[in-house]
């Protein structure tokens, strides 16, 4: 999947397979997750938000079954 970087301290870059609804985060701390059953309404939010980390805690995180790629 294609992620998208961001400017955000928690994430690096976002991916969003629409046909699968799975959200994939990469974290600066480490980590790449994939979020399942995202709808695309979130992605968006995210990519729009203010502040990706404090969307992410709020509205992701939490709510949506996740593993963690590597």
């Amino acid at each position: 999947m294609n992620r998208t970087p961001v400017d955000s301290s928690a994430l690096r870059s976002v991916g969003y397979d629409a046909a699968r609804r799975v959200l994939e985060l990469e974290f600066t701390a480490g980590g790449v997750y994939a979020y399942l059953a995202v709808p695309g309404r979130v992605h968006r939010e995210l990519m729009a938000a203010g502040s990706h980390g404090r969307y992410f805690v709020r509205e992701i995180r939490d709510r949506y079954d996740w593993r963690r790629l590597r």
